[in-house]
């Protein structure tokens, strides 16, 4: 297992999935993000914990989900900046 000291610079690490799709639906919004990601769990009577679960069990989608994540971050670091 990994200590912070060996990940100072992963944006995702001590991040959970959780905090990550709550924190997207207020950025994006669920409409938003099921346009960029085209899961049912987005656009069918979307909730954080039906994605959870499907997330959970489905690496492929975790990954876009992650990268989702990432870029909002940058994206909001980008507007700081200005």
């Amino acid at each position: 297992m990994e200590t912070p000291q060996q990940q100072p610079k992963n944006p995702l690490h001590g991040v959970t999935l959780e905090r990550m799709l709550t924190e997207l639906v207020e950025h994006f919004g669920w409409k938003t993000m099921g346009e960029r990601i085209a899961i049912r769990c987005f656009t069918s009577d979307p909730s954080v914990p039906s994605s959870l679960k499907f997330l959970r069990k489905t690496p492929w989608a975790r990954e876009k989900v992650e990268g989702m994540y990432l870029y909002m971050l940058r994206e909001k670091a980008r507007q700081a900046r200005r």
